[in-house]
């Protein structure tokens, strides 16, 4: 698994580091919240510290639990209980007080990342909507036998919100998807690619505006 670290003490880093490279894991370290947003992509599960010099980790997590469903695990000094509940209320997976037993974490990390694990594990290569047949191996769509002529940001939208049918997909989801950061990406490049999709589709009603949300593709895939 690839973990990312978001820890700016670099003693407790380091030691974060090793623990999880022991086990044949690959670390990435981080320091800052930003960061933290800006790489988590990348990263099979986080470990996530509250006391970040730029941002708090809890307004770190909740801005990731808008764009991953990544396991997150809190690994924090603070032990309060309004502490615990705010980050297990926020999208954190588990919280752990500082210090912690290194093979403790090392159990909860495969805890939680078994609890994540799709069932079967099967990559999907094709999908098929209504009339659109989308194969996602070698990026080409057909409607009813035409194959339409998207561009890599159009494909990749499209792709998105058709593996996630019949449920809503926020643009902070969308923007982070697509151009890797939700929080600074230009939401005006969005609409213009959606507009752009639409219009190639030709299927109106087919991806629905759930306004001050998302978007949503109604059909479910086959």
């Amino acid at each position: 698994m690839d973990v990312l670290i978001v820890e700016d003490d670099d003693s407790m880093a380091a030691a974060l580091t090793a623990a999880v490279s022991s086990t044949g894991h690959r670390a990435t370290r981080v320091s800052r919240g930003t960061d933290a947003l800006l790489r988590h992509r990348e990263s099979d599960v986080i470990l996530l510290d509250l006391g970040l010099p730029d941002m708090d980790g809890l307004e770190v997590l909740r801005k990731l639990r808008q764009v991953t469903n990544a396991p997150i695990l809190i690994l924090t000094a603070r032990d309060d209980e309004r502490s615990v509940v705010l980050g297990l209320r926020s999208g954190a997976d588990d919280y752990l007080i500082k210090p912690v037993k290194l093979v403790e974490l090392l159990a909860r990390i495969e805890a939680v990342t078994r609890r994540a694990m799709p069932a079967g594990g099967r990559k999907e290569t094709h999908l098929s909507i209504e009339e659109l047949s989308i194969d996602l191996d070698r990026r080409v769509v057909q409607a009813a036998g035409r194959e339409l002529s998207l561009t890599p940001t159009e494909f990749d939208l499209l792709a998105l919100l058709a593996k996630n049918a019949g449920s809503v997909v926020t643009r902070e989801q969308i923007l982070d998807a697509l151009w890797g950061d939700a929080f600074l990406a230009s939401s005006r490049a969005l609409d213009v690619h959606l507009t752009g999709l639409r219009a190639k589709l030709s299927m109106p009603g087919f991806i629905v505006n759930v306004r001050g949300v998302g978007y949503r593709i109604e059909a479910d895939p086959r």
